[in-house]
């Protein structure tokens, strides 16, 4: 396979920052205790080894792409079907990811996702019955509605290093989505709130995604009301849980306001602004003569704008 494109993300200042605990959604944890199953061997005629053609080993789709620790390492690669992949380097090998769909590429009960399967049996059962009273998830569907959720969690990270904002804004939006589903008809309690810890980290990281696609455009007014609107929403996410206090150390709304500080450099310096910065310092030095030939002018740009051109 000939790489289409990759990146490495090692600076930790601009790699998508981590959720503090490795549990079954949103972690980096990129692989989990495998189950007992059956080993399988390659099997050849006289005992010979198989030839490269027939070999599973995937050795010659890493070589030369070695695992760094600390960094997350990704790469988009041709796929035998003609379609692209996303790959991921992990410690023990890789991860292969479709681009669209369920980044495994199954269609589970011939859906694109079992959360669209159990939304799809939701709509049925309203349908059926006239209300939604009665839908519940079993902790064995929440189970794997979590497990599937690591695919998307894999693969929106992926995209994000690479760039691709729209899917990662997707895939984001597609958790959340999850996220308020299990909340909802969830039976068991642990079920409806173990998420719940992740709202924050999904939530700036479809936010960081959309602002950035935005900052590209440089429609930096509309990026900055989109950080404004994710901030609201982590604000609200710590009420809900009466933890109001915990907002401002919060580590994703610390990345999003440094990232609406850098767009805020890019928009133009409004000039009564920066007149009252200098008017300000003026006073402050008690340079008063500055001070009133600095409010004359103030006042005659204040009087401009609001009578127009």
């Amino acid at each position: 396979m000939r790489d289409e494109s990759s990146a490495s993300e090692k600076n930790p200042d601009k790699n998508p920052e981590r959720p503090p605990d490795p549990t079954p959604i949103d972690p980096v944890q990129h692989h989990r205790e495998p189950k007992p199953g059956r080993a399988y061997k390659n099997h050849a005629a006289g005992g010979k080894q198989p030839d490269a053609a027939a070999s599973k080993d995937i050795s010659h789709a890493l070589k030369g792409w070695d695992y760094e620790s600390g960094t997350i390492n990704v790469r988009k690669v041709a796929g035998a079907d003609g379609r692209p992949k996303l790959q991921m380097r992990l410690d023990l090998g890789l991860l292969q990811m479709e681009l669209i769909g369920r980044p495994d590429g199954l269609r589970p009960h011939d859906c694109e996702s079992l959360l669209d399967y159990f939304e799809d049996g939701l709509k049925d059962h309203d349908r059926r019955n006239g209300t939604k009273l009665g839908f519940h998830l079993t902790g064995e569907q929440c189970q794997a509605l979590r497990d599937e959720a690591v695919m998307y969690y894999h693969r929106y990270l992926s995209l994000f290093v690479l760039g691709e904002f729209e899917g990662v804004v997707r895939d984001t939006a597609r958790n959340l989505r999850l996220l308020d589903f299990c909340g909802t008809y969830a039976v068991d309690e642990q079920d409806r709130l173990i998420l719940e810890q992740y709202r924050p980290y999904i939530i700036m990281m479809n936010v960081r995604a959309a602002a950035m696609i935005l900052f590209k455009a440089k429609q930096y007014p509309n990026a900055l009301a989109t950080i404004d609107t994710g901030l609201k929403s982590i604000r609200r996410f710590f009420a809900r849980f009466e933890q109001e206090e915990a907002y401002s150390e919060c580590n994703e709304v610390k990345i999003l306001r440094k990232f609406a500080k850098d767009i805020r450099r890019k928009l133009p310096v409004d000039p009564v602004r920066k007149l009252q910065g200098k008017l300000d310092r003026a006073i402050r030095d008690e340079r008063y003569e500055d001070a009133a030939t600095l409010r004359d002018q103030i006042t005659e740009l204040t009087f401009r704008k609001s009578v127009g051109p």
